[in-house]
């Protein structure tokens, strides 16, 4: 990977990415409601069990399988990648987590070095919104990063965004959150790899623990988080 390459890559999976990610835990604050989440082991577990079962099986291949798509123009492929990602979010907080994150990553597209490429306004034109892995598929690309830094990288943006959620909703502490992510970032090729080997179509939404605890976090009485 050359260095400009790098600096896109890494920029891409900065928290500080305006795509306003660190207003979501991705169901973590209401695992720490139920109790299911009260310190770093659980936590940490929690998270880990959450990159196998959401992102090496789902958010990750449909990566890998846009980055593909984009990059050989097949817009069908991506339509039906972007229809399977909004129809598979177990409830709307998810569903509108993903959808408000893909449409600020569009704006900040428009915005950029790649602004005249076709297919940011392909991607705009995604109903009912261009979702968070199709979007971030299409930004990896312009980059110039390769499906399997694109996956990686994807994946490395949800880790540490997620162990920011973390110490805030358990609460943890500096050391705590990053010893948390050095057993994600241990974990994460492993996983990466596992997500782009899922063929096309097969890719799987299947947290059922996740989705009930993202529903009552609906109604849950006080929040930090979106979702």
């Amino acid at each position: 990977m050359d260095a400009a390459t790098l600096l896109r890559l890494l920029w891409l999976a900065s928290p500080a990415l305006p795509v306003g990610g660190f207003a979501y835990s991705d169901g973590l604050e209401a695992a720490v409601d139920a109790g299911t989440v009260a310190d770093e082991a659980t936590a940490g577990d929690w998270l880990l069990q959450q990159l196998e079962l959401v992102f090496a099986r789902a958010d990750g291949p449909v990566v890998a399988q846009a980055a593909r798509a984009w990059r050989a123009g097949g817009i069908e492929a991506i339509h039906a990648l972007n229809r399977w990602s909004a129809t598979t979010r177990e409830t709307a907080e998810l569903r509108l987590q993903a959808e408000q994150m893909g449409r600020s990553l569009v704006e900040w597209l428009k915005n950029g070095e790649h602004a005249p490429d076709a297919r940011i306004a392909a991607l705009a034109a995604l109903a009912p919104a261009p979702l968070w892995p199709v979007a971030w598929a299409l930004a990896a690309v312009l980059a110039g990063a390769d499906e399997e830094q694109a996956v990686l990288a994807f994946g490395f943006a949800w880790a540490e965004n997620a162990v920011q959620a973390a110490q805030k909703a358990v609460p943890l502490g500096q050391a705590a959150a990053q010893r948390m992510l050095a057993r994600l970032a241990a974990a994460l090729p492993s996983a990466a790899e596992r997500a782009r080997a899922v063929p096309a179509g097969e890719q799987q939404a299947w947290a059922p623990m996740l989705a009930i605890l993202s529903a009552r976090h609906e109604t849950q009485y006080s929040r930090l988080f979106r979702s």
